[in-house]
């Protein structure tokens, strides 16, 4: 790999970093370019799963202040994450790279939609729950961990635009301040992430300098997000994540 090589794989990393915390779809950034690089495919998405943990955990720590109070929350999705990004891993390795071509940016468009619609739905169940005197399941109901587990089978296996997945089951699902699910999101891609890259490490091949230099790259951009996306109005983060989950859609039907 040549310096210029090595700079546009570091400069990527920075980039797929701050995205990822913001919004997610950072492998829609960095994945390219390595393979532009001359990476084979599955080497390119297995190096880049490893690269992009330490900006996983960098932007989780970019939100600190908006876990607090949310241990439980955590917990009771971490399970799924780690078993989802296990399979989706697994998944990676077995099944042809085309396997998920139409599913994903279908997958994408329906989360898109419900980001979008997730104000006006989340005030409807509401009002109807009001009129019934009822009161919103505690934690999201059985729903939300089974739909958040099959978003991190996604995960395990490609990873982008889990994120925009992740914040529109939240959103619709529980009562809470978007950056705060924001916060969430951070930790759980986090958990999917390292789960599937201690698995890549024993059964695939990595390549170590592109992870280096990924990962480097990340931990910047991780903090280059926290101090970015803890700013922006929830209309605002609403907009950028339609627009990033877009751009996904047009690139992995383009590509």
């Amino acid at each position: 790999m040549s310096i210029w090589e090595a700079l546009a794989v570091s400069i990527a990393g920075v980039g797929a970093g701050t995205i990822n915390t913001i919004v997610g779809s950072g492998t829609l950034i960095t994945f390219p370019v390595l393979l532009a690089v001359g990476l084979p495919p599955v080497t390119a998405n297995v190096s880049n799963a490893l690269g992009l943990v330490p900006g996983s955990i960098s932007g989780a720590i970019g939100y600190r202040r908006e876990l607090r109070g949310q241990r439980d929350r955590i917990l009771r999705l971490a399970g799924g994450a780690f078993l989802g990004g296990l399979a989706g891993a697994v998944l990676l390795l077995v099944l042809p790279s085309s396997a998920f071509a139409l599913i994903v940016p279908a997958l994408i468009a329906v989360a898109l939609v419900l980001v979008v619609a997730q104000p006006r739905l989340s005030r409807a169940v509401q009002s109807r729950r009001a009129r019934n005197g009822t009161e919103a399941p505690a934690h999201g109901g059985p729903l939300l961990p089974v739909g958040m587990t099959l978003a991190s089978v996604y995960g395990g296996y490609f990873g982008a635009a889990q994120g925009i997945i992740y914040m529109a089951l939240m959103g619709l699902m529980l009562d809470e301040d978007l950056q705060r699910l924001n916060a969430v999101k951070n930790v759980l891609s986090a958990i999917v992430n390292g789960t599937a890259a201690v698995f890549f490490v024993f059964v695939a091949e990595l390549d170590w300098t592109v992870v280096v230099l990924i990962a480097i790259g990340s931990t910047v951009g991780g903090q280059f997000g926290a101090r970015i996306g803890r700013k922006l109005p929830p209309t605002v983060l609403r907009s950028i994540i339609v627009l990033v989950g877009m751009a996904a859609i047009a690139q992995l039907l383009l590509g």
